[in-house]
């Protein structure tokens, strides 16, 4: 019976160090993660700030795992290429191992203060970034407690012979040792959890030293695998050398310091002679030995992988361009008439997006979500290769009207190509939410959301008729569209209140949902507006040049 309320105490407050974690990692992504992504999208220009972008990202949101997605979602959106993403993911690798350093002293006598400013951040603030770093403050307060109770399970357990028999036969199989300790972190999503208990358990004296440096390798190994399985559902193994990059230079690490572990002994003890201590101070030796030896010949690394996993050619790819010819480029005429056609293929590529994306909102086709991310990384790549091919253009061989007709191209599509990405980051970014959430919109808001995805693709075919002909009245129409998105939203926003002030807690997160959904499509409908509806009311003179760069 002793055994089993031992077992069961180590179960639940494992499950609670999890849970801890988790409301750490979520509450920082929930206040922070937009702006996170953004940044990080613009801070890998260079290794080093790629690196110190990776760790800085990592050691916020606690999670290598979190991060690695990050950043193979913007190389698989064209946004990082692989050398800076590659450097990224080893500054994400030390990033991780902050936090245990700061665990490693046992801050414990901060938890009740933590829970406590949480909770009271939690119910005193509406849903918001305040909010949000209330859970972030909870979280930190179980981990800590978590921690704390299991230091204090393990004290009896010194002199238990099933744990002893158990840990022994790790020690003397150490493969054995390092599988099992990457599986559970591949189970958990979290290497901090898994270092975390190994710490606990070397500070017991229940692992040996060798044993829990073998153990705090897997957790390295296992935090690599998560980004490997949620890459490449496209087909194409470009996609997963990011993952597959990071994951080569963890098992490298994970085999080099299995040969040296004899002596890893003697180099920890110069450290420091508290064994949680050691086990903390390997984990970030590993990883900045690593990143030390890795970030050198990173380019290198980056070669091989390309060769190992190339990038599938498709001719059916909608993202290779039809009409784009550089022999036309003698001819402006011509060039310019293949870049329109070329252009006009955004909004068919944009039609069937929307489409899915719509499926996807209401939750009526599972596999509509990745197809629709699909054709808006394509719609990217097309906008690119459009913009390239007009920039090669020969400026002193155009007319004046040439030159009027190379602007209205650009932007068109880049404008296309902007909708195209605030439906991914979006509204696809709500459907992939709704799916996690097991969430669905009531029959009000599946009714409204139905009517208003018809409009956005309503007004998209109008886009195109006033790109091939610049039609007064149709742009007038088109701008004035704005005005049925911003009286849907006001309308959602009131039944929202009434809800709220009705008592209906449960409409307090779904509802401010449903209104981020409308204002994101909202965004789409703006850049159809900006896409071709103001340069025509420019052109006739209805409209200020300057108002086709607001955001409206």
């Amino acid at each position: 019976m002793r055994e089993l309320q031992v077992l069961l105490g180590f179960g639940g407050f494992v499950a609670l160090l999890l849970w801890g974690v988790h409301m750490v990692q979520t509450g920082v992504q929930r206040a922070f993660g937009k702006t996170f992504g953004v940044w990080m999208g613009r801070a890998m220009g260079s290794l080093p700030r790629a690196f110190l972008t990776g760790l800085l990202i990592t050691a916020a949101i606690q999670s290598s795992t979190a991060t690695g997605l990050m950043i193979t979602g913007f190389a698989q959106d064209g946004l990082v290429s692989l050398v800076p993403g590659l450097a990224a993911m080893l500054g994400a690798n030390v990033g991780t191992t902050l936090i245990v350093q700061v665990l490693s002293f046992n801050p414990t006598y901060l938890a009740p203060t933590f829970i406590l400013v949480g909770v009271w951040m939690f119910r005193h603030y509406v849903p918001g970034r305040t909010r949000d770093l209330g859970r972030v403050f909870i979280g930190l307060g179980l981990l800590l407690l978590a921690l704390h109770e299991l230091v204090t399970l393990f004290e009896p357990l010194n002199n238990a012979p099933m744990l002893g028999d158990a840990l022994q036969t790790l020690a003397s199989m150490p493969l054995l040792a390092l599988a099992a300790s990457t599986a559970l972190t591949w189970a958990s999503h979290s290497s901090v959890a898994v270092v975390v208990l190994i710490m606990s358990l070397a500070h017991h004296g229940l692992a040996s030293s060798e044993l829990a440096y073998v153990l705090v390798l897997g957790a390295n190994l296992g935090t690599a695998i998560n980004p490997v399985l949620e890459s490449g559902h496209d087909g194409n193994p470009a996609s997963r050398r990011l993952p597959m990059g990071n994951l080569g230079t963890r098992c490298a690490g994970c085999l080099v310091a299995m040969a040296l572990l004899p002596w890893a002994n003697d180099i920890m003890g110069a450290l420091g002679s508290d064994h949680a201590h050691a086990v903390a101070n390997f984990h970030l030796l590993f990883n900045l030995v690593v990143a030390a030896c890795f970030l050198p010949a990173i380019s290198y690394y980056a070669r091989i992988l390309q060769r190992l996993l190339p990038r599938r050619s498709d001719p059916d790819d909608p993202a290779r361009p039809q009409y784009l010819d550089d022999s036309a480029h003698e001819v402006p005429a011509v060039a310019l008439s293949q870049a329109a056609r070329e252009a006009l293929r955004l909004t068919d590529l944009l039609r069937e997006s929307l489409r899915l994306t719509q499926r996807a909102l209401l939750r009526e086709d599972d596999q509509a979500l990745t197809k629709a991310r699909y054709l808006n990384n394509a719609i990217g790549q097309l906008d690119q290769s459009i913009t390239a091919y007009l920039a090669t253009q020969d400026r002193e061989n155009l007319s004046a009207d040439d030159e009027q007709t190379l602007k209205g191209i650009l932007t068109f599509s880049t404008n296309i190509a902007h909708a195209a990405s605030l439906s991914g980051s979006g509204l696809l970014g709500h459907a992939s939410r709704l799916q996690k959430k097991h969430w669905q919109f009531d029959a009000e808001q599946q009714t409204e959301l139905t009517t208003l995805l018809e409009r956005l693709q309503r007004n998209l075919r109008q886009a195109a008729a006033l790109f091939v002909a610049a039609d007064r009245q149709v742009a007038r129409n088109l701008a004035f569209e704005k005005d049925f998105f911003r009286n849907l939203e006001a309308k959602a926003a009131d039944r929202h209140l009434e809800r709220i002030k009705a008592g209906r807690i449960d409409a307090v997160d779904e509802g401010a949902f449903y209104l981020e959904v409308l204002r994101d499509a909202s965004g789409v409908n703006v850049c159809l507006v900006n896409a071709s509806a103001y340069p025509v009311l420019a052109r006739y003179g209805e409209l200020r040049p300057n108002r086709l760069r607001e955001a409206d």
